[in-house]
């Protein structure tokens, strides 16, 4: 159980925290975070903890006392558009990031008075080369600094005191199209990021960065030849199976590969007991399956790698030859609990393409593959020897072809859940999902490539799922070894907040209209809810200070779902086909840029 795990975690800090006090360099800076992650008072990175379970066992606020809870304090960025991830919180100091130009806030949480302000010098022709909103999902934290990622792939490392830049350094060009939305991990002695831009041809790669300097550990491309893509075509397996020499390459014709996508701009997630790095990589380029044969290895696929070398031990292409724009890049969730009345240590990950799947991470093995969703149609279920989704012809844009719009496709290209993280709960062995359920036309047709102009290749209209439950979207319960729903909450529109479970029986989520809600973890009953000044795309998060805990969350309505508010557009099929699906979003909330604190009455 999760408890276990931190519990372990913890021995381990403290076994180690004399190693760390004699060599203070950043060499190990995640016995740092393993021990400041088992403290719930604090936040310290995107997930709460490596394990990107978003759980925090904080009770002061519970089921019974959720009712009265009130705003205790609000934060204006003074930026618009959207407004994803959550702050940091060490110590006495709450850490705020924003979209374009991602300007960073050091609050003072006694005060609620900016400690520093850094604001990047950034060319604004890189918001013409972001595909869905300027958003930034976040910061990290290790060593005295504070990390953001810069959407002109700029990675900064500030002084977490002062706000000074102790070092910078360049991880793609935009004038190709590449640019970063990801919230960086530290592990190790080194800063974890990706890089976004599949809508543009880049080829995608995750890269170790020294903390301490700035310079480059070790990079791993998502497609190629097998030493650039760090793979071992003996060690590295696939459903159990060695992978096979340049089994990449094999899978694209010609040089296709180089501008194959496979971008990396999500969640990444750690394990120190095996000292490995899970993640997933998103569509191949372009959306035009037709222009792209093969299985178009290793989009759309889940990577376990080695922190130290980057080497894959694992991996498993959950969408082969993508049709649809199911992007793979949503948070793997580690969680070790019994399944089949078996210790395992798991993954879970819910994927755009509408399945949620259960995997061992120490072999990679698949356990469950199961729609959470009832409306997706693309495929009638995952052949669990082979690993591969069983595509239905209707809705194939491959098998239809170029030039067809191929009507009804469930889910819609932004999936059955997006980026926005689910969350899982040690005390009912459930997870809670934010949903979409949004189905779309999708007509692909030819189109060629020139650096740094998009390179999509269809065109898309989105629309609610016919049996729509009311909306939009849903916020589920998931039994992760059953592969089942165990309740649904239906929301008039997609629910693109990240989740937060406590120990005081509660899940928080934000909806596009603006409301922060309070359910509780076994029914799904409403406790509470309050509407915000903006859209909610932002991840719930919890702390407490001076003895008493509080929640937060960002509002500003964009990602997306919101991209027609956020950047002004009108048609249809505008925002790759959101715009026409989230056209009523107007009448509830407006734009808008606010931190809100929850806390109790005194």
């Amino acid at each position: 159980m999760i408890g276990a795990v931190r519990l372990r975690r913890c021995l381990v800090a403290v076994a180690t925290l004399s190693i760390t006090m004699l060599f203070p360099a950043a060499s190990q800076a995640n016995d740092e975070l393993i021990k400041l992650q088992d403290d719930p008072n604090q936040w310290v990175m995107w997930g709460g903890d490596y394990s990107g379970t978003r759980y925090s066992s904080l009770d002061q606020i519970n089921a019974k006392n959720a009712k009265d809870l009130q705003v205790a304090w609000t934060f204006s960025t003074g930026v618009l558009r959207g407004h994803e991830g959550s702050p940091l919180v060490l110590g006495d100091t709450m850490y705020v990031h924003t979209p374009f130009p991602n300007k960073v806030f050091a609050i003072d949480l006694k005060t609620k008075a900016l400690i520093w302000e850094y604001v990047p010098k950034q060319d604004s022709s890189v918001i013409a080369v972001m595909c869905c909103d300027t958003v930034n999902r976040g910061l990290a934290y290790a060593d005295g600094k504070i990390f953001l990622q810069q959407a002109d792939t700029t990675l900064v490392a500030l002084d977490q005191k002062t706000g000074k830049v102790v070092w910078k350094v360049v991880n793609g060009d935009p004038k190709t199209g590449g640019t970063n939305t990801n919230a960086p991990l530290v592990v190790k002695d080194k800063i974890i990021t990706g890089i976004s831009g599949g809508e543009f041809g880049v080829r995608g790669y995750l890269t170790a960065y020294n903390i301490k300097d700035g310079s480059v550990a070790w990079r791993a491309y998502s497609t190629g030849p097998d030493d650039e893509m760090l793979v071992d075509p003996e060690k590295t397996t696939e459903m159990l199976k060695p992978i096979g020499k340049d089994s990449s390459l094999k899978s694209w014709e010609g040089d296709q590969w180089k501008i194959g996508g496979g971008t990396t701009w999500g969640w990444f997630t750690y394990d120190p007991e095996l000292n490995l790095i899970y993640y997933g990589t998103g569509n191949p380029s372009t959306w035009n399956p037709s222009q792209r044969p093969g299985d178009n290895k290793y989009s759309m696929t889940i990577m376990a790698r080695d922190a130290d070398t980057g080497m894959a031990k694992w991996l498993y292409q959950m969408t082969p030859h993508d049709e649809w724009d199911y992007d793979g890049i949503n948070e793997m969730i580690l969680v070790d609990k019994k399944f089949k009345g078996k210790d395992r240590k798991l993954l879970v990950h819910f994927d755009r393409n509408g399945f949620g799947y259960t995997m061992d991470r120490v072999t990679g093995e698949l356990l469950v593959a199961e729609k959470f969703d009832p409306a997706v149609n693309w495929a009638t279920h995952v052949d669990m020897e082979t690993g591969r989704p069983q595509v239905v012809d209707k809705y194939s844009t491959q098998y239809n072809g170029e030039d067809v719009d191929t009507k009804g496709i469930c889910p819609a290209a932004l999936g059955s859940k997006d980026q926005q993280p689910a969350t899982y709960s040690p005390r009912t062995g459930l997870f809670y999902v934010p949903t979409n359920h949004v189905c779309m036309n999708y007509e692909p047709f030819e189109v060629s490539y020139t650096a740094g102009q998009p390179y999509v290749g269809a065109t898309l209209s989105m629309f609610p799922a016919p049996d729509s439950h009311g909306g939009l979207g849903n916020f589920i319960a998931w039994d992760a070894e059953k592969g089942e729903i165990v309740w649904s909450l239906p929301e008039p529109f997609s629910v693109w907040s990240g989740a937060l479970a406590t120990g005081g029986g509660i899940v928080f989520y934000g909806t596009l209209e603006g409301y922060l809600k309070a359910v509780d973890e076994k029914t799904g009953k409403e406790l509470y809810r309050f509407k915000t000044p903006s859209g909610i795309i932002g991840n719930v998060n919890t702390y407490m200070h001076d003895g008493k805990q509080y929640v937060a969350v960002l509002s500003g309505i964009g990602g997306w779902a919101g991209i027609g508010m956020a950047a002004g557009l009108e048609g249809d099929t505008d925002g790759l086909g959101a715009v026409g699906a989230y056209r009523k979003l107007s009448d509830y909330t407006q734009l808008g840029g606010v931190l809100t604190v929850f806390a109790l009455p005194n």
